[in-house]
């Protein structure tokens, strides 16, 4: 069987999709073992962690005044340096059956752009958090992994890949990335609009959780071929008082117009920018959307209208991340050629 062998059936190894949205770990042996909101509950007084993932986000809005619920991670990348390592202690602590001697290898997923202050700061909150080496991989090359892209073939993949923080828009060839741009409209910014829409146009006020709700409900990027339309509640602005009222999915499409523009725009610029042999490949092949805002209704319809070619969504996309890295951990070649420094 050999040590190689023996590594892999008792490592402790671990691969970590750091969302603004959910973070995501997956292990060797048994797949996706946590999969949570990134939201952390705090006693503003005493500094105590009081609840960390969907217990936390349950919370959200609804937390008297000494307990606050923090999204540690604000577009892709680590707003709070200590709630963070809070949270992937207490994450990583879960992926091992709550054991606390575990010093794992970790491989965490990052947007493109990010600065190597940021990278520095998601390095040290992963080995502050009893990590023993961190490995870190840009999202948008593992999102193709996950999505079962040809990558190490000399020929053009293009991807983008919709969190809840930032749109990772790539292409891909060779294990290399040959272009690259991080937007920062994604599923956050969507939900956000929803908010303000409703506001402008209904003078009633939602939470973001509501917001997320509709645009997982009835949310679409094109016109559906069956309308759609849902009761929501909220505190209506002019009488003060709470109050029900219906929306339909042209509304939220409306609303959502800006996110989906600026997303198609940073499509249209990797497609100018990709170099003509790759281009071509792309048009054969098509674009993959991955994340959780690929699941948006239509959204692929959308783009390939808009740009003509063909679009896909991945298989499962909101894991695409996470299986990607996942698939690191036992491809060590592919992790060196790679990981970003």
């Amino acid at each position: 069987m050999g040590l190689r062998g023996l590594f892999n059936i008792f490592s402790s190894d671990l691969a970590i999709d750091l969302g603004t949205a959910n973070t995501v770990i997956y292990t060797l042996n048994k797949g996706i073992v946590v999969n949570e909101p990134s939201v952390v509950a705090i006693d503003t007084m005493t500094k105590k962690v009081h609840a960390v993932g969907r217990e936390a986000k349950e919370m959200l809005g609804r937390t008297p005044g000494n307990i606050s619920a923090i999204k540690p991670l604000r577009d892709g990348v680590i707003a709070d340096f200590d709630v963070t390592e809070e949270m992937l202690k207490y994450f990583i602590r879960l992926a091992h059956n709550r054991s606390h001697m575990v010093s794992p290898r970790i491989i965490i997923g990052i947007p493109s752009e990010i600065t190597q202050v940021e990278k520095r700061a998601v390095k040290e909150s992963a080995l502050r958090a009893k990590a023993s080496e961190v490995y870190l991989v840009q999202q948008a090359m593992v999102a193709a992994i996950g999505a079962g892209m040809p990558i190490e073939e000399p020929s053009g993949n293009m991807i983008i890949d919709i969190g809840g923080g930032t749109t990772d828009i790539a292409v891909i060839s060779l294990s290399g990335i040959v272009y690259s741009k991080a937007e920062k409209v994604a599923g956050n910014e969507m939900d956000e609009s929803i908010v303000d829409f409703i506001k402008k146009k209904y003078s009633l006020l939602i939470g973001e959780r509501t917001a997320e709700h509709i645009k997982m409900e009835i949310g679409s990027a094109a016109p559906l071929d069956k309308p759609l339309s849902m009761d929501i509640k909220g505190r209506h602005l002019v009488e003060g008082i709470p109050k029900t009222i219906s929306i339909t999915d042209a509304d939220i499409r409306e609303a959502l117009r800006g996110c989906i523009e600026a997303i198609l725009r940073a499509v249209r610029t990797a497609l100018e920018q990709t170099p003509p042999e790759l281009s071509a490949d792309i048009m054969d092949r098509g674009i993959v959307l991955s994340g959780g805002g690929a699941m948006l209704k239509n959204l692929d319809r959308f783009i390939s209208t808009n740009t003509g070619l063909p679009v896909y969504v991945a298989e499962e996309p909101l894991t695409c991340v996470v299986r990607g890295t996942g698939k690191l951990l036992t491809n060590f070649d592919l992790l060196r050629r790679i990981y970003v420094d």
